[in-house]
């Protein structure tokens, strides 16, 4: 196996990013995005979308390199004092996890499944943060075994479970999961910041001191600092500074309480991206000096040292470098005038219309109509009728069976969270940059599924 080498953090601004092409599509296509030399398709990483589908088949999903590579170089850029943390749940493979090793980041997981690749894939577990509402003692045996750099205790139980895993002379460093009562993200089923939900321990009530207490207590474990994670999706710099002073405040009391400051500021992730053209997104520059800024301040004002702030973002990161391809497998006019046009993937590789309502928009590429604009929903091919991609999308009104379609900021937790449902595979993966393309991950295969039946 081979280890990726940390690579220095930057202490200067790295040089700016090359001017965007006039022709460039904008957000929320990859910066990459352009009309290919044709009057029909259009180009990724210098990778034709049409080209790709025609090689590699659909549904397919196109990584732009290029494109993860710059997000993650833009968070050490904009915070050269904090350490970032790729959220592996927004999407994970190999090559993932060795551009974002490369870049200089670490990276935050939530599973053994998560954890088993990355380190197979040569991923210093020093740098490697695991954390998860309900981790199992297998977990923990293993994250213990591969020497993980720290994990976040998320309840009672993990702190007795933990502590009976380690002893003293080699002590496991943890952060603590607080929950600081703020409600932040797009859907309610992706807002974590709040109580009454699974995560954390709550500020409010006195569970989050106790669970500090307690892993103070352990002297196995060594309390590195503070966790939370407000939601998903989230487009302002504000619910960060509320929980910021939340945080510094219960710093203060722990300060106070134990005699102890602790080191390390997780706030997590949830940095929203554009899906749709005008999109708020999340002001990276704007985030990082208010933020940075804010925290010097609440922790000169309670005479703390100012901890080493760490920040998690998964979908900044990978969400704007995927493009779904899809192949259109019908179309269909009912008789009160609604069209529908069928696409040979849906909900089993893109959940989060049918799970929380989410928008995308959607092109056609390899061919050029002079068509007239129809508005027409985007289905996937599976047996629910909320199997909706797309909702009163703007396509041309001679689309037909053999189009092709391109969904843009396909790139997280889309895949990551796909399902066999209908056993449709799940789709190929691959990664384009400098004008050529490379399978990532092949499409799944109903002998895949077969294969996991051990007898009848």
């Amino acid at each position: 196996m081979t280890q990726l080498s940390a690579p220095p953090v930057p202490t200067a601004p790295a040089a700016p990013a090359a001017p965007v092409r006039a022709d460039a599509l904008g957000v929320p296509w990859p910066a990459s995005a352009r009309p290919g030399r044709g009057p029909a398709d259009l180009l990724v990483g210098g990778v034709g979308l049409a080209e790709a589908a025609e090689r590699f088949g659909t549904p397919l999903y196109v990584l732009d390199e290029a494109e993860v590579r710059a997000r993650a170089r833009a968070y050490r850029r904009a915070l050269p004092h904090a350490e970032v943390l790729y959220a592996a749940k927004a999407f994970l493979c190999s090559a993932m996890a060795e551009w974002v090793a490369d870049e200089g980041l670490g990276l935050d997981v939530c599973s053994s499944g998560e954890l088993w690749l990355a380190v197979s894939a040569g991923f210093p577990a020093q740098r490697i943060l695991l954390h998860g509402n309900a981790k199992s003692p297998e977990e923990l045996r293993l994250a213990r075994r591969l020497r993980v750099g720290r994990i976040v205790i998320d309840g009672p139980a993990e702190i007795a479970r933990l502590a009976a895993l380690v002893a003293a002379d080699t002590p496991q460093r943890v952060l603590v999961r607080v929950v600081p009562g703020i409600s932040a993200g797009h859907h309610p089923a992706v807002r974590t910041g709040v109580g009454g939900q699974k995560f954390g321990f709550p500020i409010e009530g006195g569970d989050a001191a106790d669970a500090i207490a307690r892993v103070l207590d352990q002297p196995g474990l060594e309390l590195a600092g503070l966790h939370c994670h407000l939601g998903s999706q989230i487009a302002s710099v504000e619910p960060y500074l509320l929980a910021l002073d939340a945080l510094v405040r219960l710093l203060a009391a722990v300060r106070d309480r134990h005699g102890v400051e602790l080191p390390e500021l997780d706030l997590g992730g949830g940095h929203g991206i554009g899906y749709l053209p005008g999109d708020d997104e999340l002001d990276l520059a704007d985030f990082a000096v208010r933020v940075t800024d804010r925290l010097a301040v609440r922790c000169a004002e309670a005479g703390l040292e100012v901890p080493r702030l760490v920040v998690e973002p998964g979908r900044a990161i990978a969400g704007p470098a995927g493009v779904a391809v899809y192949r259109v497998l019908s179309v269909k006019h009912t008789a009160d005038g609604r069209g529908f046009v069928a696409v040979d993937g849906g909900m089993s590789d893109n959940p989060r219309p049918a799970l929380y309502g989410s928008p995308y928009t959607v092109r056609l590429v390899g061919r050029r109509s002079e068509a007239g604009e129809a508005r027409v929903d985007v289905v996937g091919r599976h047996c629910e009728a909320g199997d909706v991609l797309v909702r009163d999308a703007a396509l041309p009104a001679d689309l037909r069976p053999g189009d092709l379609l391109a969904m843009p900021a396909a790139g997280a937790y889309q895949l990551s969270m796909a399902s066999g449902y209908n056993l449709v595979g799940r789709p190929a993966v691959v990664a384009v940059k400098d004008g050529r393309a490379r399978l990532l991950i092949r499409r799944e295969t109903v002998e895949d599924f077969r294969l996991r039946e051990v007898g009848r």
